[in-house]
């Protein structure tokens, strides 16, 4: 009976041990991967930190402006910040004659989500002359966006517009590509402290993604814009 219960005994030990050996295990797993995003993310936004402009003033001209969209609405019709601050940033850089032409580029998965149609009509309500606006109904990803804005649309030197996290991003991508890109970043809103967090795989993504030279979804034709033109004063 004795030498049962002290068998069960060291049994239970040993599944004990091993568990906790496990938990240790998966823990300095867990903090690995933490500690490869963070660096990830600390390397990308350090590599392409020269080309990421905040002030109008300072921020070079360039003929074209590409303008990376998103939701206009979160869930339940709630207003989505990103999106306005984009849209307020891209009509500064025109009004101040930074940038000659604005591409809009954005998800057209529907007929009711249409990412840069919704852009040209709030911008055309915001002053910016349709004349001057053109759309990319094929930018279902950062990499379609910019990638097709070179390759589709022959903005060979561009102005991307979009928040801090999301130009470092997409530097990296037109670096990668030896694209010629500049970003002026829109005003980042408080708080969504979720969707920084979301861009540590998304940067992960970005990199797989470019390891297997992975193309845009839909190229297509060519559709050069307008050669670079001089904004007239409104």
């Amino acid at each position: 009976m004795m030498k049962h219960t002290l068998m069960t005994m060291l049994h239970s030990e040993g599944i004990k041990a091993f568990s906790r050996k496990c938990l240790r295990y998966c823990m300095s797993a867990l903090f690995l991967c933490i500690f490869v995003l963070i660096l990830i993310d600390q390397a990308i936004g350090f590599y392409v930190r020269q080309g990421i402009y905040t002030d109008i003033n300072s921020i070079p001209n360039r003929p074209y402006g590409l303008l990376l969209g998103t939701s206009k609405y979160f869930a339940k019709n709630t207003p989505n910040l990103f999106y306005s601050n984009r849209l307020l940033a891209a009509d500064e850089l025109f009004k101040a004659k930074k940038i000659d032409y604005l591409l809009l580029s954005g998800d057209n998965r529907t007929v009711e989500y249409n990412e840069p149609r919704t852009m040209y009509k709030d911008l055309k309500k915001m002053g910016i002359p349709d004349a001057f606006m053109y759309m990319d109904y094929a930018g279902f990803r950062t990499l379609d966006s910019v990638i097709r804005a070179d390759q589709v649309f022959k903005a060979h030197s561009i102005t991307i517009i979009t928040q801090k996290f999301h130009c470092e991003r997409a530097l990296f991508i037109a670096k990668y590509h030896n694209i010629d890109a500049i970003c002026f970043a829109a005003e980042y809103p408080s708080g969504y402290t979720f969707v920084r967090i979301r861009e540590f795989f998304a940067r992960l993504q970005a990199i797989w993604d470019l390891l297997i030279e992975k193309e845009p979804h839909f190229l297509g034709k060519p559709e050069p814009l307008p050669p670079p033109v001089t904004i007239p004063m409104n």
